[in-house]
């Protein structure tokens, strides 16, 4: 009954009846990110993640997969491939993609949990994205122990510390360095994050002060209802209060900016949705089912976005407007 209950609260019509009461449409405008999913597993099952990612999850992204993506950003003309999972680095033949993309656009940015990055196999890894200057953008939720261990697991604050310890050393975040270390946070519950400048002048003065760590920028986020975190809100009764708190947030002047307006995302096995979130709610780009094979270029400016009633998260407050493009 929670399930039936929730599904009809995220109807796709009523994030289209906001949109129409403000007098405002989402449409494509000019295409360019290439959003690439490489697939679901994780070493972490953190109680946020819209995609349900943990260590089970079998869906990887192929060696032909990734050369179809590749082929795409060059026919596509994007100026950024943004990496994403799961956990990308426990993809096979992921240096095989990044060295291709970075082929074929301006910049490449690469997710990371830190914890993927830190096996001895994976040092490779950081030389390879220390060489052809791949944007990292890392998970860092919160700046204390407790809070950071309570949503990714315990251990995990450690852990992420000592790996942005290393990448700093490796110049990663350093200024001047050209190698941009940038940090995204989500709350730890189902409530709406702070605002960004001041959870960056905390997060800077806590990491940099008590830590000696650095990095370019954060970007603070309301988590997704979708994946674990739905399950989470159902099972502990605060899927509706959440739903509201974020309806109740929509903010009009984020819709212009929103990032699936500019950005392509691929799944990990080529199926082309409107966004990451999309992937996660099986919402295809603009409500048909395609194949990146099946596109000779970016999709057309003006062409529909397919939405749901989760996409008030990212018109809450500040909105979801960075995405793909965080160090555009």
């Amino acid at each position: 009954m929670v399930a039936m209950k929730m599904d009809a609260f995220l109807m796709e019509t009523e994030f289209k009846d906001m949109l129409a009461r403000q007098g405002l449409t989402l449409d494509r405008g000019e295409n360019r990110t290439l959003q690439i999913n490489v697939g679901y597993r994780c070493d972490l099952a953190c109680r946020h993640c819209h995609l349900a990612a943990g260590p089970t999850r079998g869906e990887l992204m192929t060696r032909a997969t990734m050369q179809a993506v590749i082929a795409y950003a060059r026919r596509g003309g994007f100026q950024v491939a943004d990496v994403t999972g799961g956990a990308p680095e426990l993809v096979p033949d992921l240096d095989y993609l990044l060295t291709g993309l970075a082929r074929e656009v301006p910049q490449v940015m690469l997710r990371t949990n830190l914890t993927a990055l830190e096996d001895d196999r994976r040092g490779h890894l950081l030389e390879i994205c220390r060489q052809l200057r791949i944007v990292l953008v890392a998970s860092f939720p919160a700046v204390t122990a407790a809070q950071v261990d309570a949503q990714r697991g315990q251990g995990v604050w450690s852990r992420s510390v000592a790996m942005l310890h290393q990448l700093n050393t490796l110049g990663y975040g350093l200024p001047d360095s050209g190698l941009e270390l940038h940090l995204a946070a989500n709350p730890g519950g189902a409530f709406l994050p702070q605002g960004q400048a001041a959870a960056e002048r905390q997060f800077r003065r806590e990491l940099a002060g008590r830590l000696g760590l650095a990095f370019n920028h954060l970007f603070i986020f309301a988590n997704m209802p979708l994946g674990r975190f739905r399950t989470w809100l159902e099972q502990s009764g605060n899927a509706q209060d959440y739903m509201g708190k974020l309806t109740a947030a929509f903010n009009p002047q984020a819709v212009d900016g929103l990032m699936c307006r500019s950005l392509v995302s691929v799944a990990w096995d080529g199926i082309l949705y409107d966004c990451d979130f999309n992937q996660a709610a099986n919402l295809p780009m603009g409500g048909v089912r395609r194949h990146i094979n099946e596109m000779d270029g970016p999709p057309e400016a003006g062409s529909t976005i397919a939405t749901g009633r989760h996409c008030f998260a990212c018109t809450a407050g500040a909105g979801f407007t960075c995405g793909g493009e965080i160090a555009a």
